[in-house]
């Protein structure tokens, strides 16, 4: 018998590509990019959910704000856009709809030059 080493992190490749099949057909061509990757980053997951229900209430997205979870990759990436686009902290944090501090913090910790 084959075993298989079971990741503790759901599989959203197939959780997105069910739900965009059964649910919203229509966004199928715009999802296909992300959903052709072998593996999907925290925030292709972050893409893909935005393209999906952008149609968001007001306090869904605040709920959301106010409990983020971010993996040391995700948290690279991030960093990573922000010297790519040469964008200061605040423009940063604009853009991903996270704080300064929290920014900051992450450059701290990880030490970003």
């Amino acid at each position: 018998m084959i075993k298989k080493i079971m990741k503790n992190a759901p599989d959203y490749k197939k959780i997105y590509s069910d739900l965009i099949s059964v649910k919203y057909p229509e966004k199928k061509e715009v999802c296909t990019h992300l959903l052709s990757k072998k593996d999907l980053s925290v925030l292709d997951v972050i893409d893909i959910n935005r393209i999906l229900f952008s149609k968001d209430s007001k306090e869904n997205t605040e709920f959301n704000q106010k409990h983020p979870s971010y993996n040391k990759p995700a948290i690279d990436q991030i960093l990573e856009y922000q010297k790519k686009n040469q964008l200061n902290n605040s423009q940063l944090a604009q853009h991903f709809k996270l704080s300064r501090n929290t920014i900051a913090k992450w450059k701290n910790q990880f030490s970003v030059e």
